[in-house]
Order: structure tokens, then sequence, then C-alpha cells
């Protein structure tokens, strides 16, 4: 089979699936198998499949149609301009936490020494928080991942090693309780969609408890912020992930523990402690 009968055939079947981007989708796939750039790819559609890497592209198309997400499918994911390995226990990279990482740029303290990521799955936020601010001219700060699923924290500790991050390591934790260090910075991108709502048939794939959160989707928000404003020593800064209809709520819970809303983008806010 040419290459492109196998990109007609697999776009085919991927659309009759109700997959968003079927030919899109086929070429990635086409792209990491043939390690050729798309271009290429599409100016020789006349060549001929091996057999071996036939086989490989049809097993993966299989997989798409039943709507499995394509980074499962290909092992990785982009996240602020960087790769990161993902397996099917932890979520898949979304664009709009990028926005998180705008905020922490724009309102890092002075000194950031200690950045902690709760509930980090892949490690991507705190590993790009590292990095982003290292580029920025901060000191390597010490970043510490907890989550609670210790497949979770395989998959982070993959990515430490994967980006070379010095001064990295892995916790398993529930959010705030027995936090080792006194962070400078604290990420929270914790489950947010209420219980009763509809998600995506793509998302279905990936692990419930890191998406859901109780009726109004803040269960996990509310006892952050009640173990955040416990804390001995307060984070400089703390950046959070919920839907926007949440935010308003969520700053309510944050003021009751002590801190304020500074800033928000997207479906990130940025708070800092109160003071007298």
């Amino acid at each position: 089979m040419t290459v492109g009968e196998f990109l007609n055939e697999a776009t085919a079947t991927l659309k009759q699936a109700g997959v968003e981007s079927p030919r899109l989708d086929t070429l990635i796939l086409l792209e990491d198998a043939l390690k050729e750039d798309r271009a290429v790819i599409l100016a020789y559609l006349e060549n001929e499949l091996p057999e071996p890497t036939l086989t490989d592209l049809r097993n993966k198309i299989k997989a798409r149609a039943q709507q499995i997400p394509l980074a499962y499918i290909r092992g990785h994911a982009p996240f602020y301009g960087r790769e990161f390995f993902v397996t099917e226990h932890v979520l898949v990279p979304r664009p709009e936490t990028e926005a998180m990482i705008t905020l922490l740029v724009t309102h890092a303290p002075k000194h950031v020494q200690h950045i902690a990521d709760i509930g980090s799955g892949s490690g991507c936020l705190g590993i790009t928080a590292a990095l982003e601010l290292q580029e920025a001219g901060h000191a390597k700060p010490h970043t510490h991942l907890y989550d609670t699923s210790e497949s979770a924290l395989e998959v982070a500790a993959h990515n430490i090693e994967r980006h070379r991050l010095e001064h990295a390591c892995i916790h398993q934790r529930d959010l705030l309780h027995d936090i080792i260090e006194h962070p400078d910075v604290i990420l929270a991108n914790l489950p947010y969609v209420p219980e009763h709502l509809e998600i995506n048939a793509g998302a279905k794939h990936e692990p419930a408890e890191a998406i859901f959160s109780g009726a109004d989707g803040l269960d996990h928000y509310k006892r952050f912020w009640r173990e955040a404003g416990e804390l001995a020593h307060q984070p400089q800064l703390i950046i959070t992930e919920s839907l926007p209809s949440q935010h308003h709520v969520n700053a309510e819970l944050a003021r009751a523990a002590g801190f304020y809303l500074t800033d928000s983008e997207g479906f990130a806010q940025a708070f800092a402690p109160l003071t007298d």
C-alpha cells in the first residue's frame, strides 16, 4: 500500500468514527512512523509503506478510532514548546494550562527557591515552570512534584530525566498534607469538573480521579485552600486552574485562606498572601 492510499483509508476510518481531525491525526502518525516532515510525506504519496510499518499504523488508527487520545497512542504530547512523555495514568497536557505558566512568568517573586506542583500528573507544569524561570534569569529552583498516584509519579520522574531538570524530585502526597519544603510558588491544577458534567469521548479514556471533583467540581480546591491557610510558611504565589465559571468561588475560598486574587488569564488564576 502506498502512503497516499493509507492516508485516504485511515482518514476515512477516523472520519466515520467521529474523530474531529481525521486527516491531521493520520498525518501526525505518518510523521512519527516515517520520521519525515509532513511536507515530504505529501510530496511522495506514491511511496510504498513497508509491511511492518503499515501494520503498526493500522493498529494505531484502530486505537484512535476508539477515541483513545492521540497523545496516548504516540506516547508524548506538547506543552509550552516542549514534549512530555505521557501514559494513560496521567492527563494529556492541555493548551489552556499554559496560561498558568504565563501568569507565573509575569508574577514570579524575585527569588524562587522552591516550586511545588500539587497534583503534578506528568509533571509538565512544574518542570516547565522551573525551566521557564531559569530562562528568565532565576537561579535554578528546587522543584517538587506531588501526586497521590504512584503511576503518575513514575511518568513525572521520566519527564524530569527527559528534560534534565536539576534539583527536582517527586513525592507521593495528598494535596498539601505533610508537604516537606517551604515553597515560594505553588502550582495547583487540581480536578475541577463537576461529576454530572458530560466530557468528550477522548477525556473518558483519561483518569477520572484527575478530572472530577464532586457536585460543583470544587471539592479538591475547598480542601486545598483550607490546607493552604494552615501552612506555617505562606507561599508568595499560588496559581490554580479551574473553569472560568468557578473563578469567583475559587477566589472566595482563597481569600478565606488568607490569599487574594492578583491576576487571571483563561482558566488560570494567580493569588498572593493578604497583608495587614
